[in-house]
């Protein structure tokens, strides 16, 4: 190498910086590149990403393959550099050490600096060129990475760690949240909502969005047919449970569609009875994932929720699932005009069994997740005895006046508008603590 030109070993150590950069940027590129684009551009048929997949299957191999090249291009361009040095201004003192530094700052910056800094904003770019070389390299290379890797592992056994300990790309449900919202335009706004809900589904159960028992509109066959009849035709239901006396005896179906062309005051009980399709029952808990999966299995739109001693607690239905994913099937912003009436002031008035879901997505707060389901079960918890109409407190910052008892339930409350602390207290009005189901509840959703 000393026999060789000056202007030759000069043009051989610019030729090791940039081999050295390719190297550091190919490296950088290769481990930050996203993987799920490059599974989906292979599926496509892209040679490049094929290649650039078979060699992160082996990260040991290609960051050995990658170290063992550029450690030796580094190497060689300090030997290179050295004789350059000693050959323009000789051996005298400082040369050598003035060398060194020099090298050091431009291997900083054109060998490791600027080329990652490229990589980490392009990795594709990058990563895909790279494939094509370092494919053939590792090949030609394989005992001596073979041997790298044998004795780096090594280490690492020594040290407790197994390649098998890894992680790889998996996906944890909040981190892959946390991906949904951060696609930004990617992805249209509702479109990351629908996504957001189909991962929350895992987290809801039947009873958080059921019908409530006392709320179930049903056919009772101890009554006389003309009434029946007469309920059938001005049912804002298309499916109607038909019971005995009451809920717990059940006997089916009916789907009024099955009734549609046919006179219902000439028919009678048992003609009825042939079109009633056979009840189907969901136990209290189940996971709405796991309930929109039971549906499809069993092609059923509409289920009864039962406790474990059969006694039904409420009704749930293939639609409700639906709207906690895509929301509600209305263009009203009011959930349930049925619960909620929103009054000129502002404020709504909601009866006792106002779903809390429906309340929260209305008011923006979210009630205890493991505690009562509607709004009278909040309030009797709450306040921990019947309150007297008139009475009036705060929930999550919403001033909630009772405005009607009734049977030992709370039948109707007006809800205000959330308002700020400092308004609250400069009205004088008094803070009464949370529950601390509802307290944890507000804290999750201020961290989220």
């Amino acid at each position: 190498m000393n026999d060789l030109p000056l202007y030759m070993q000069i043009g051989a150590l610019a030729i090791l910086l940039v081999l050295s950069g390719c190297f550091s940027g190919s490296e950088t590129a290769l481990m930050t590149v996203n993987r799920y684009r490059l599974r989906h551009r292979a599926r496509e048929g892209h040679r490049g990403s094929r290649l650039a997949l078979r060699l992160l299957d082996r990260t040991d191999r290609l960051i050995g393959l990658i170290l063992l090249g550029n450690n030796f291009v580094n190497v060689l361009a300090s030997m290179l550099a050295t004789i350059v040095a000693i050959r323009l201004w000789g051996e005298g003192e400082g040369v050598l050490g003035i060398t060194a530094i020099g090298l050091t700052v431009i291997v900083l910056i054109f060998g490791e600096t600027a080329p990652k800094t490229f990589a980490a904003l392009h990795p594709e770019r990058v990563a895909i060129p790279a494939a094509f070389v370092y494919t053939p390299m590792l090949r030609l290379l394989y005992p001596i990475v073979w041997m790298v890797n044998l004795l780096a592992n090594g280490v690492l056994w020594l040290l407790g760690m197994r390649r098998n300990d890894a992680d790889g790309d998996r996906l944890s449900a909040e981190e892959l949240r946390t991906v949904v919202n951060e696609t930004g335009h990617m992805i249209p706004k509702n479109h990351q909502e629908m996504l957001v809900n189909i991962l929350d589904l895992a987290k809801v159960s039947v009873n958080d969005i059921m019908v409530p028992r006392s709320e179930i509109q049903g056919v009772d066959l101890d009554e006389d047919w003309d009434d029946v009849a007469d309920q059938m035709e001005n049912a804002s239901n298309s499916r109607l449970p038909v019971y005995h006396e009451s809920i717990d005896q059940v006997v089916g179906f009916v789907f009024l569609r099955d009734l549609i062309g046919r006179d219902l005051h000439e028919m009678d009980f048992d003609g009825f009875r042939a079109l009633l399709r056979e009840p189907y029952f969901v136990p209290e808990g189940t996971a709405l994932t796991r309930q929109l999966v039971n549906f499809q299995r069993h092609r059923r739109r509409i289920g009864l929720v039962v406790d474990e001693y059969g006694d039904i607690l409420g009704l749930i239905t293939l639609e409700d699932i639906l709207e906690e994913i895509v929301g509600e099937f209305t263009t009203d912003r009011i959930p349930s005009s049925r619960d909620i009436h929103p009054q000129a002031d502002g404020s709504y008035i909601c009866t006792g069994g106002t779903n809390l879901r429906d309340l929260g997505r209305l008011l923006g707060w979210r009630a205890p997740t493991d505690g009562p389901k509607t709004l009278n079960g909040l309030i009797l918890e709450y306040m921990e005895m019947i309150p007297e109409p008139g009475t009036t407190f705060l929930v999550a910052d919403h001033p909630v006046e009772i405005i009607q008892t009734r049977d030992n339930a709370v039948r109707s409350a007006r809800i205000w508008p959330r308002i700020e602390r400092s308004a609250r207290l400069a009205r004088g009005v008094a803070e009464i603590p949370m529950p601390m189901r509802a307290q944890d509840a507000e804290a999750d959703d201020g961290e989220a």
